[in-house]
């Protein structure tokens, strides 16, 4: 295995404490109490923090090192579709993909449940709506992000979880390397 050092400890940081905070909302908070509004509070400044990073932080973790493109995204499908392995050492573009669909979702979850705390919108069947589609729409993804990591792991033989704990990939000495 060749191991190469992929994430800041700032982007694994964000990325285990939004899981840990809209997790926490979506299953055990009541949305009622000011622990639910606190932990929704706190996701959005993380993605916010996020998207300054995606700007500004080191090569990994920047937009413009993964912004997903049209031959990227159809490249990775081909390889899927016809077993052809090929490892990214940052964000492959399906990868990407998903996170801009999880920082968008974020940020309209957390524009909605603040809308909901205004005299304005309080009450308001859309926003509460909205709010409840994008919350499930995020769980959607969550799940297939989920999938999609162990499916990854196990076609490219590159332990994803491991490489958001430690920073660290670990890439099969034969494997080729996308670029």
């Amino acid at each position: 295995m060749t191991k190469y050092r992929i994430w800041d400890p700032f982007v694994r940081v964000f990325h285990w404490t939004v899981v840990v905070c809209f997790a926490a909302n979506a299953l055990f908070t009541n949305p009622e109490k000011d622990l639910h509004e606190t932990l929704g509070y706190i996701v959005v400044g993380l993605v916010g923090a996020r998207i300054l990073w995606g700007l500004v932080g080191p090569r990994f973790a920047r937009f413009s090192s993964f912004w997903p493109t049209r031959a990227g995204v159809v490249g990775q499908m081909g390889d899927m579709a016809t077993g052809r392995t090929r490892v990214h050492l940052g964000h492959t573009p399906l990868g990407a993909l998903m996170i801009l669909n999880l920082l968008a979702a974020m940020l309209v979850i957390g524009a909605t449940g603040y809308m909901m705390t205004t005299n304005a919108y309080f009450g308001i069947e859309w926003v509460e709506e909205t709010h409840e589609v994008f919350v499930t729409w995020a769980e959607i993804s969550v799940v297939a992000h989920v999938v999609a990591v162990i499916w990854e792991s196990r076609r490219t033989g590159v332990n994803l979880p491991q490489a958001m704990i430690t920073g660290v990939k670990s890439v099969p000495a034969n494997a080729t390397i996308a670029e």
